[in-house]
Parts: C-alpha cells; structure tokens; sequence
C-alpha cells in the first residue's frame, strides 16, 4: 500500500471537491438555471470577449407576376459578453487526512463557499435589469402585484414577437411571490383548479400565464420611498451567461480556493420586461 503523503492527499482532496462543488453551485442559482448558457465552449481567459450573434430583421415582400426578388441586406447583430468577474472564495482546512477519512467534513467546509460564489452570480443577472429598455416596464412601485400587472408583462412579450414556443420566465421577490399566492384566482381551487390547490398546499406558484414563476433573496431593489422592486420578465434568450468553473487550490493542502470566472449580459433586448412592484 502506498504511503499517505502531502501531495497524494492534496490530490484526492481536489477530486472530492470537484465531484461536490458543481451540484452545490447549480443548486443555489435560479436565474443561473433559466438563462441562456450555450455559448461556454467559446470562451478563454478573463477579459475575453464572447460575441453572441444576433438574427437580423427580414420583410417579407410580395413578388408579382414576371416581377424579380428585391435583395435585402441585413445587418447581423451582435451582443458581447465579457469574462469580467472571477468570484472566488478560500478557506483553510485544519486537517486535510481527516476530512478524506470523513467526506462530509468536506462538505461542511465547501458548500458555504460554493454558495456565496452562487449568490454572487445570481445579484449580477437579476441586475441585468436596467439594460432592457426595448419594452416599457410594467407595474408601479412600492405597489403589490396584480393579475393585470402580469397579463400586461406577457402581452409586451407577445408584442415584442417572442416566440410563442419560447420558455418564459418571472422572477420575484419574496415580498410579490406571498402577494402573487394571495390573488384569489390563482390560489382558489374553484378558479385555478389543480393549479390554486399546489398554491395553496404546496406554496408553489408554478405556471401563470405562460410564465414559470420562481422567487429569488436577490432581486435587485433602488430607492427608499417608496423601494422600487425590480422583479424581471424574460425569455430564455433575453439573458446570457458564460462561466469557466475551476477549483484552483495553490500548493499548500490546508488551503482551498474555489473560483468561477463568468461574465452576464443582456442578449436580446426585446426578449425582457421590468416588472416593478
């Protein structure tokens, strides 16, 4: 059997934490989870810049008998995101062979650490919007959400011609996800069937007018009277999100770093609404 050394031990504690940290992370996003992220294979160092292509806008013209195509040219757009943050949070284990003997130890250490660096993530997309001004935000603040105010955020979606297929999702704060269980025709049996029962029993929203509701502790707030909520309406192409996940511990085994270098941005404008209550 091959003796227990620093650098051998060190080795295998890298392995336990890779194999617990990436489940730790996605756990803890919600908007992390509903976003675009296909565009991941393409980036590299921080700094870079991940160009995102945008489809043109096309007409569609008449042609009439013996008449020609008329030759259009669009102009492809384009939306950057940048590898801006690198999150990281280090801590420092006391005895490293205890916690191979012992793997929960492990994770008593790492989750807080993933969890923070998720946190992190989830403040800089729900952020993200200020930049979508192609639609005019819905709602007033320092008011509690109506059922108006939510048909008029999936009406803006509809006008913008996002497509109908499309996931589109809500995000709220605690404060509108208790007043949204609270309107009557959401959360009665009689008026929402199925649907108002796991409202009412469950505490789950679930799905309202096309839109998947989900709550977040990070939705962005400005202002002080009255406190302006940001909650945001959203296709899942309306927001990008590029992540390099890495564990990068330095050559001592008592310390660990776990880091995440990502950028975020708004890809397509029209695809989000602010719903301000």
């Amino acid at each position: 059997m091959a003796a227990i050394t620093s650098s051998n031990v060190a080795n295998a504690i890298v392995k336990l934490v890779a194999v617990d940290a990436l489940p730790v992370l996605i756990g803890n996003l919600v908007m992390g989870n509903l976003v675009n992220r296909d565009y991941e294979p393409v980036l590299a160092q921080a700094g870079d810049t991940v160009n995102v292509p945008i489809p043109p806008t096309m007409v569609a013209n008449n042609i009439a008998e013996g008449g020609t195509v008329q030759t259009q040219n669009p102009s492809l757009g384009n939306a950057q995101i940048v590898l801006n943050t690198h999150a990281e949070a280090t801590f420092q284990i006391p005895d490293v062979t205890k916690v191979l003997a012992v793997p929960d130890l492990l994770r008593i250490y790492m989750e807080p650490a993933v969890a923070a660096i998720a946190q992190k993530m989830e403040s800089d997309l729900l952020a993200l919007y200020a930049g979508f001004t192609a639609n005019t935000p819905v709602g007033t603040p320092g008011t509690t959400i109506t059922e108006a105010i939510i048909d008029a955020a999936e009406t803006a979606l509809f006008l913008a011609k996002v497509p109908q297929g499309e996931q589109k999702f809500i995000v709220v704060d605690a404060a509108t996800y208790s007043a949204w269980r609270q309107i009557p025709r959401f959360s009665e049996f009689q008026t929402a069937g199925d649907a108002g029962l796991r409202s009412l029993i469950d505490g789950t929203v679930g799905k309202v007018k096309d839109f998947f509701v989900f709550r977040s502790q990070f939705v962005a707030k400005t202002g002080s009277s009255p406190i302006s909520t940001h909650n945001l309406a959203f296709a899942k192409s309306a927001i990008g999100l590029v992540v390099r996940r890495s564990y990068q511990p330095n050559t001592l085994a008592q310390q660990f770093t776990v880091d995440v270098l990502y950028g975020c941005g708004v890809l397509r404008n029209s695809a989000g609404v602010q719903v301000n209550t």
